[in-house]
């Protein structure tokens, strides 16, 4: 199991060295946002990961927002497959194992989106095998609102088309989107059991808690709103045998992150047997 912040924390920032204030947390992974473009060059992410290698920080990269896959737009469409290209190059030079996209709104032609993703990604892919980069994933998240492309069902269909394709699980979206589904333990186990034999070798998931309504996602949330109680997946995955990433995008990135390494029983178990020898 890792833990990490989606993002830098801004403490790290300010301190000169965001992976070494991540490790300093007792932190293990962290996603570079390149939301807004992946803007870095080819001798700086080799900088940024030789660091993380060092401090043994699992790396992943989001992919721009704007991403559209089944866009009304054939112009968005192409930049589309730029975008998604460009993390995955500097995801390659970071070392970082799987971007996170989200893949496509379903807007006036939801019946198309699903090929629309296929045939966006399928592209990445040819152009990947073209420059003979084979260690990114490229990760497809599951999506919050109504109007956006992204069950784990959906994800699966894209995967059966696409090779190198992975569903990136983000918890709080799911439950926003299906209003409050996961209250239960069954209700997380039926998730997780839908999730793991799709997620290959690591499972790499998205952590907060989510303000919600009719049409899904409104906005994240600390993890005591327990908008779900995050407690529940803990409890659920503790001892589990599957590798994991938990990258936290809640308000308070890296503060939430350790909140939950904490609500693992095992891990509370073997920091109270620390404390004690110190």
């Amino acid at each position: 199991m890792r833990f990490g912040p989606a993002g830098y924390p801004e403490e790290g920032k300010k301190a000169g060295d965001p992976l070494g204030y991540t490790r300093d947390l007792g932190l293990d992974a962290l996603e570079v946002e390149f939301v807004r473009g992946a803007r870095i060059s080819a001798e700086r992410a080799a900088e940024i990961g030789s660091r993380a290698r060092e401090l043994d920080i699992r790396l992943s990269c989001h992919a721009p927002y704007f991403i559209s896959f089944n866009s009304d737009s054939d112009e968005t469409r192409e930049k589309s497959i730029g975008w998604v290209m460009d993390t995955v190059r500097a995801a390659h030079n970071l070392g970082a194992y799987i971007i996170v996209i989200h893949a496509a709104s379903y807007g006036k032609s939801p019946e198309t989106a699903t090929q629309s993703v296929i045939d966006g990604l399928s592209k990445c892919r040819n152009v990947m095998d073209d420059e003979g980069i084979h260690d990114v994933i490229l990760g497809v998240e599951t999506m919050g609102k109504t109007g956006q492309f992204g069950t784990l069902k959906e994800i699966s269909e894209v995967m059966d088309s696409v090779d190198g394709v992975r569903p990136v699980l983000d918890v709080a979206h799911v439950h926003a989107r299906g209003r409050g589904c996961l209250r239960t333990v069954d209700d997380m186990k039926s998730l997780i059991d839908e999730f793991f034999p799709l997620c290959g070798e690591i499972a790499h998931f998205h952590i907060s808690c989510i303000n919600y309504g009719s049409k899904g996602e409104i906005s994240h949330l600390p993890l005591d709103a327990k908008e779900p109680d995050m407690q529940i997946l803990a409890d659920l995955l503790d001892g589990s045998s599957q590798d994991c990433t938990f990258i936290c995008e809640s308000p308070l990135i890296e503060k939430d992150a350790v909140v939950f390494r904490d609500m693992f029983p095992s891990y509370r178990r073997s920091r109270c047997g620390y404390d004690r020898l110190k």
